[in-house]
């Protein structure tokens, strides 16, 4: 999920100046119309078949809380995009943990920001002794024009997932420190649940964690225990499915019982983290002829999720809006060699789509997303096209919904929310 989940913390060019080539993707990415004579869109794999179950309807998109400052994106955007129409759940990105307890990620942008008329959801503007403003006092407002919109606050995330390991070591108290945050009464009726963003237990993020294979059902075990059957529990995991890799080293299955659903975050598998290439999609919906690592695709972590018994429904399909690129290429197809990252506006290697669907649109396919060379640059990213064959991937899997990161990437109209169906 990229602040980009990927971007996905405000540290996050921090954090990828100090992790090394040699984590490449194992850190960042899974951790997370094509022209004539490029390579061509993969179908969905010959394994998907049927459905094994009708497919869901659940559409969750991440809203960032620092989205307010350089990206100038506020809860407003939600509504004048149309993306409130098509959202069933906002996963509201970050809260932190510290200590050993869910924290307060910005305070100023989650409830203290004062929004005028004009940038209010509602066109009321905030007065200077109200209770709650911010983000929150938005979403409020946001709730009230779409009653059956969910909140569902989010924990962690790359830059923050270093305290999940002391949590891990008392996870009543932790869970009791997270329905005291959620549940406060100034916020209350603004969230209908909480997120576990955990990058990645008993293995290696921005830290490593060795809490062993069973902290992480632990920890969501006294969550449930904690906020009850009716509020939503979910958690965004690693997608990574190769052999030996980051699903295998937590009982997923075993944790599966105490949450609603997963977000298996199937993009950033590829990308300028290694600076030198391969160029290769940062989110592809298959394997391909060529592919830099196997098992980081879409199809290989879902099929492995389902393979260890979580059911279908419990399985969301992720989606970028945003792509990942490489400067110094001179070869069109994936596969080619590169100097460093491609320029980006907050951050190299990555870009919004909003962006690059102008300055470097799509000149082929590959795997089931799309890709684009432009000059010495290269980038993937997904299109409303490529969004298509990954619905039909979904429903053909039976899967509970899809999932995005996030929606600041969209256009102001929304054109990739509206590709998910």
């Amino acid at each position: 999920m990229t602040g980009l989940h990927r971007p996905r913390g405000r540290l996050r060019a921090l954090a990828a100046t100090l992790c090394t080539a040699a984590l490449g993707a194992a850190l960042l990415g899974v951790a997370g119309t094509s022209s004539a004579g490029a390579v061509s869109t993969a179908s969905a794999p010959a394994s998907a078949g049927t459905a094994t179950a009708a497919a869901g309807d659940k559409v969750v998109g991440y809203f960032t809380n620092w989205g307010v400052y350089q990206r100038n994106y506020h809860v407003k955007n939600i509504e004048t995009s149309g993306s409130a129409d098509k959202l069933t759940h906002i996963n509201y990105a970050f809260g932190n943990v510290q200590g050993g307890k869910c924290t307060i990620g910005d305070s100023y942008a989650d409830y203290e920001k004062a929004y005028t008329a004009d940038q209010s959801v509602d066109g009321v503007a905030d007065t200077w002794d109200q209770e709650l403003r911010g983000n929150f006092n938005q979403l409020r407002k946001l709730k009230k024009l779409h009653p059956d919109l969910k909140v569902i606050w989010s924990f962690g995330g790359w830059s923050w997932s270093g305290g999940f390991a002391e949590a891990a070591q008392n996870p009543a108290a932790f869970a009791e420190s997270c329905y005291s945050l959620v549940e406060d009464p100034r916020w209350a009726d603004v969230f209908d649940g909480i997120d576990i963003d955990w990058e990645y237990p008993n293995a290696c993020g921005l830290t490593c964690d060795t809490s062993g294979r069973d902290a992480y059902g632990n920890l969501l075990s006294a969550l449930r225990a904690k906020f009850g059957t009716g509020n939503l529990i979910t958690s965004a995991i690693t997608a990574d499915g190769s052999d030996g890799g980051k699903i295998d080293a937590v009982d997923y299955a075993g944790a599966a019982q105490y949450l609603d659903w997963y977000n298996p975050m199937t993009y950033d598998f590829f990308g300028a983290f290694a600076a030198q290439g391969p160029t290769a999609p940062h989110s592809p919906l298959t394997s391909y002829p060529g592919i830099p690592t196997e098992g980081f695709n879409s199809d290989a972590a879902i099929s492995k999720l389902k393979g260890l018994g979580i059911p279908a429904e419990k399985l969301l399909l992720g989606i970028g809006f945003y792509g990942r690129g490489w400067t110094g290429v001179t070869q069109s197809e994936p596969g080619g060699s590169a100097t460093g990252a491609a320029p980006g506006t907050y951050e190299a290697g990555i870009e919004d789509y909003k962006v690059l669907k102008n300055s470097c649109p799509a000149t082929g396919a590959v795997a089931g997303t799309a890709y684009a060379h432009c000059g010495t640059n290269w980038w993937s990213y997904d299109t409303p096209a490529t969004i298509g064959t990954k619905m039909d991937y979904k429903d053909q899997q039976g899967l509970g919904g899809t999932f995005f990161w996030e929606l600041s990437g969209d256009t102001a109209d929304g054109e990739l929310i509206k590709a998910i169906s």
